[in-house]
């Protein structure tokens, strides 16, 4: 069964964009750039938020600018023929290899599961992944600690009442100073 997967970048105080909405700091410098090419190969289909496929819309279009390195087109090339599903109920459409939904993202997680695709379901954008924690259907976290304290924002861990045991699977340090952690969820 295909497992579910919540990643996004981080603030070391636990945020993925600060109270101003900003999210600079989150930038990958080469190194870790590259890592998260590597790691998009294991991707089968990504879910997303109304505001994260807005974000990651510019990668529609990016490989069109002849300014963009290698690294970057290497990318694109990876990110716009996966499979995305976007939840909003604000949307009426969607661009690139995405369909909408509106909502059952228990369900949409679970038919997903059921097919017999390669590949991870990822997960990205904190409001989404909220829900799919609340209904315990994230199967690994996976952080890029950046250092920097950005003092409030959208928090990367859902605020809730349910305890969830975690297990360290990987760590790995950049040269960057760059921190990525990898758990599974103990069940």
């Amino acid at each position: 069964m295909r497992k579910v997967t919540y990643s996004m970048s981080v603030s070391l105080d636990g945020y993925i964009v600060g109270p101003d909405g900003g999210f600079e700091w989150t930038e990958p410098d080469a190194e870790v750039f590259r890592f998260w090419i590597d790691e998009i190969r294991e991707v089968g289909v990504h879910l997303l938020g109304r505001r994260l496929y807005e974000t990651m819309l510019y990668w529609e279009t990016a490989d069109q600018d002849p300014s963009l390195d290698d690294a970057a087109r290497e990318w694109a090339g990876l990110w716009n023929p996966l499979p995305k599903v976007v939840f909003s109920t604000t949307l009426s459409e969607v661009r690139g290899n995405a369909r909408l939904v509106s909502g059952g993202l228990a369900e949409e997680i679970e038919r997903l599961r059921a097919e017999p695709e390669e590949g991870d379901i990822a997960i990205g954008g904190a409001t989404l992944a909220a829900g799919a924690a609340a209904a315990g259907l994230i199967d690994e976290y996976q952080v890029m600690v950046y250092p920097v304290l950005v003092g409030g924002g959208i928090p990367f861990f859902p605020r809730s009442e349910r305890r969830v045991d975690l297990e360290l699977t990987e760590t790995r340090t950049f040269n960057s100073q760059f921190v990525y952690l990898r758990y599974r969820v103990a069940r």
